[in-house]
């Protein structure tokens, strides 16, 4: 752990201290570990000492002779969090030290089920032994979209066979939850869909040849040159691009696992690894939360003073050199102090806030944002969101989420939007859920709903209702 005090009243900082703090703000612990590693590997002036341990529960001391769990007043409400800056190589420590026994063991989170193996669960069942080669193949290279980005006469080639056994694999994958996977283009996987919808609803007409004739016009939101190209008037236009909006997927894979109508891209919100860690002391619910704030290294991270007091006797070609590793040093390591008194400081108030939320779950949120936070803590909202950024919390139970969960102001109709749908006899659709929703005291347009429902990974209601003709009237 890099021991750091915060106790203390920190100084006004300088622009270069600012400027140093709030690129640090962002980083997360690993990020952080690689900075002043390489600070530690390219900087004389700067030296780790070896940790020093509380004589009472042996947890690595910070600048005090008593950690902050032994210090704690008896008297403090439990409802007040227990924060402090920790160490990484601490809480993996095995269980049965005395470190350990306080705070349960920490386990990473359960990994996500990833894409290709939710659909190949599905698909398994039907598949020969000679195919499901062919379908791993096509199911480990889908893109974040759930699109196949390689040629299908490339797999033929790699396997051996025809082209039209490789096609009859994808078709299999397609017709999967969601529906659509595995297609070659957005295109593709709307027309997938479309077909399907239509053996149980009624589909607008010409809405299979906008799809294939006019998707550029359909993305740009040319209502008037799609309805010239399709020979309809543009009302007529609109009403397919709205169906298509409200009924259809593009990227079917994010309808799981992102956003839908979002390009491929790294996904932000499955983290293994925490930057914050929130248990209950000693694993007693009625108990202070204590929330650990991670810090990479194991020891004090200083300014060397032996360093300091050559720099007296420096030879005249090093002085400016070894002044300069002396600043740098010196900065780095208030920095990093700054860094750690404000994301504790931030995680005090914001665990108090939120600390029903984080004991009993998403429908416990409370309306939080950062300018508000911002305001509490006397600081500017950019380094509450810095402090925010990137980084990863464990609760209690085990979950890790991205820290900007806690801020998360949609989270209460989200909850409330998967209640309503997990008890629909029929599938309701997104103007319904809307109407339903405002009775319930949340104001939001349909528009949302359908954004909300997306985010949470929840089909549109024909292809739910498709979903479910299917698994009714199996094939």
């Amino acid at each position: 752990m890099i021991f750091q005090t915060q106790s203390h009243t920190l100084r006004p900082l300088t622009t270069a201290h600012l400027a140093q703090t709030m690129s640090l703000m962002g980083l997360t612990a690993a990020e952080l570990q690689q900075k002043i590693e390489a600070a530690l590997a390219s900087n004389p002036a700067l030296e780790l000492l070896e940790k020093r341990f509380c004589t009472i529960c042996h947890r690595p001391l910070v600048d005090s002779d008593t950690c902050p769990m032994c210090s704690r007043p008896p008297g403090l409400e439990t409802t007040e969090p227990i924060v402090f800056v920790s160490s990484r190589e601490d809480f993996y420590t095995p269980k049965g030290n005395s470190y350990s026994e306080d705070l349960p063991g920490i386990d990473l989170a359960p990994e996500v089920e990833q894409l290709p193996t939710y659909v190949l669960r599905q698909i398994a069942p039907e598949l020969s032994a000679e195919d499901r080669p062919i379908a791993a193949h096509i199911l480990t290279s889908l893109d974040e979209d759930g699109l196949l980005r390689i040629p299908l006469v490339e797999i033929a080639r790699f396997h051996h066979v025809l082209i039209s056994r490789v096609e009859g694999v994808q078709r299999l994958i397609q017709g999967c939850d969601p529906v659509g996977v595995g297609s070659t283009s957005p295109q593709g996987a709307l027309l997938v869909q479309v077909e399907l919808l239509g053996e149980n609803h009624p589909i607008p007409p010409l809405t299979t040849r906008a799809i294939q004739e006019g998707m550029d016009l359909l993305s740009r939101h040319l209502y008037f040159e799609l309805g010239r190209l399709l020979g309809i008037p543009t009302s007529q236009a609109r009403e397919i691009a709205q169906f298509i909006s409200e009924n259809l997927n593009p990227y079917p894979g994010r309808a799981h696992w992102g956003d839908v109508h979002a390009a491929a891209a790294p996904s932000q919100d499955t983290y293994h690894i925490p930057d914050i860690i929130i248990a209950h002391q000693n694993e007693r619910p009625d108990g202070p939360l204590v929330v650990e704030v991670i810090s990479p290294l194991a020891g004090q991270l200083r300014v060397n003073p032996l360093f300091r007091e050559s720099l007296q006797q420096a030879p005249s070609d090093k002085a400016e050199q070894w002044q300069s590793d002396l600043e740098q040093a010196s900065l780095l390591v208030k920095c990093i102090q700054q860094r750690n008194h404000t994301i504790v400081r931030l995680m005090q108030r914001l665990v108090m806030i939120q600390r029903q939320f984080i004991l009993y779950g998403d429908a416990y949120l409370e309306p939080c944002t950062r300018a508000s936070l911002a305001d509490e803590l006397g600081v500017h909202e950019s380094t509450v969101s810095r402090a925010v950024s990137a980084k990863a919390v464990q609760l209690p139970n085990g979950r890790i989420v991205p820290l900007s969960k806690l801020f998360d102001r949609s989270l209460h109709i989200r909850t409330a939007l998967r209640e309503l749908i997990s008890q629909e006899s029929k599938p309701f659709t997104d103007t319904q859920l809307a109407e339903m929703l405002n009775q319930q005291g949340y104001p939001i347009a349909r528009r949302t709903v359908a954004k909300y429902r997306a985010m949470e990974g929840i089909l549109p209601a024909h292809l739910r209702s498709a979903r479910h003709h299917l698994a009714a009237h199996p094939r």
